[in-house]
C-alpha cells in the first residue's frame, strides 16, 4: 500500500523523529496539503510551514491546535517528548472516539497500553524510527494494539516505509528494538567521532579526517546492506592475519560486552520511562 493511500496525516509534534518521518514523507511525493503539524511554540510552527508548504499551528497561537488537527486527520502521529504523550491523548480523545482515526506514536518507552488508556477504543501502533528516515534509510520497528485492525497495522507500515524500511515485531520487543534501532545511529555517529578525532591525532587534518571516516562509515554500512554477506564475514574479510587491521581490532577489548551492557541500559530506560 502506498503511504498516498493513507488520507490525511497530523503530525502532533514535529521534534527530531517526528520531524523526519514529516519531512520523509514529503521528500517521497506525499501531498503537503494533506499534512499537517502541531507544535508548542509559533516560531517552530512558521518555520515548518515555511520549509514544508504544510499547515502549521502552534499551541501557543491557538489551545485547540491539536484537537482541531486529530479532528481533521484520518492518522495522527505523536511526535512529542514520551512525557507529553497521555496527557497530549487524553486531550485528544473526543476526537479519536469511534472515528477510525489511526493513531501512530513513535515515543520511546511508552506502551500502547498507556494510550489507549487515556483515549479507550482508540486504534494504536506503536512504531520506533530513526532518524535516517530524514533521507529515505530509516529503519523502524512497529508493533500493533489489539484494537488496530491489519489494514491499520499496513497503513502505519505504509507510512514508514516512505522514509525505508520497517519490520513487524510484538510490542514486547519494542524496547529491544528501540535500543538496537532507535539509538542505533548514535552509536554509529559516536565511533565515527571517535575515528576522526583517532585521525587528527595521527596527523590528518580536521576536514580530511572527517571525509575519510564518513565516507568510510557510508560505504561499510552500504556494503553490509548490499552485498548480503554477514558483518563478521565482512569483518574477517578486512582483517588479513598479522595486519594492521587484525592489529587495531586487538585493542578494541571486550566491544561485545561493552555494547551489550549500553543497549540493556537503554531497554532498562525505556522500561522507567513507561512506568506512571
Amino acid at each position: 500500500m502506498a503511504a498516498a493511500d493513507q488520507g490525511n496525516i497530523a503530525f502532533l509534534g514535529a521534534g527530531s523523529m517526528g520531524g523526519a518521518i514529516l519531512s520523509g514523507l514529503l521528500a517521497s511525493g506525499y501531498p503537503a496539503a494533506s499534512i499537517r503539524a502541531t507544535t508548542s511554540s509559533r516560531a517552530s510552527a512558521e518555520k515548518l510551514a515555511a520549509d514544508h508548504s504544510i499547515v502549521a499551528v502552534s499551541g501557543e497561537s491557538n489551545e485547540r491546535a491539536n484537537l482541531d488537527a486529530a479532528e481533521w486527520a484520518d492518522v495522527v502521529v505523536l511526535g512529542v517528548k514520551p512525557y507529553r504523550i497521555v496527557e497530549l491523548v487524553g486531550r485528544i480523545a473526543p476526537a479519536l472516539a469511534s472515528s477510525g482515526t489511526l493513531v501512530v506514536s513513535v515515543a520511546a518507552g511508552i506502551t500502547i497500553d498507556a494510550i489507549v488508556q487515556a483515549a479507550p477504543g482508540a486504534a494504536v501502533v506503536r512504531a520506533m524510527p530513526n532518524t535516517p528516515s530524514l533521507i529515505g534509510r530509516g529503519m523502524a520497528g512497529v508493533a500493533a494494539g489489539g484494537s488496530a485492525s491489519d489494514d491499520d497495522l499496513e497503513a502505519a507500515r505504509a507510512i514508514l516505509r516512505s522514509v525505508g524500511d520497517v519490520l513487524t515485531v510484538d510490542e514486547a520487543q519494542m524496547d529491544a528494538v528501540g535500543a538496537i534501532c532507535g539509538s542505533g545511529p548514535a552509536y554509529y555517529f559516536a565511533f565515527t567521532e571517535a575515528l576522526i578525532e583517532a585521525g587528527k591525532a595521527l596527523g590528518l587534518s580536521a576536514e580530511d579526517a572527517g571525509t575519510l571516516a564518513v565516507r568510510t562509515a557510508a560505504g561499510a554500512g552500504a556494503l553490509m546492506v548490499e552485498s548480503g554477506t554477514d558483518p563478521a564475514t565482512l569483518r574477517s574479510n578486512v582483517t588479513s592475519p598479522g595486519g594492521t587491521t587484525e592489529a587495531a581490532l586487538k585493542h578494541f577489548g571486550p566491544l561485545a560486552g561493552m555494547i551489550a551492557d549500553a543497549t540493556a541500559a537503554a531497554v532498562d530506560r525505556s522500561r522507567e520511562m513507561s512506568r506512571p
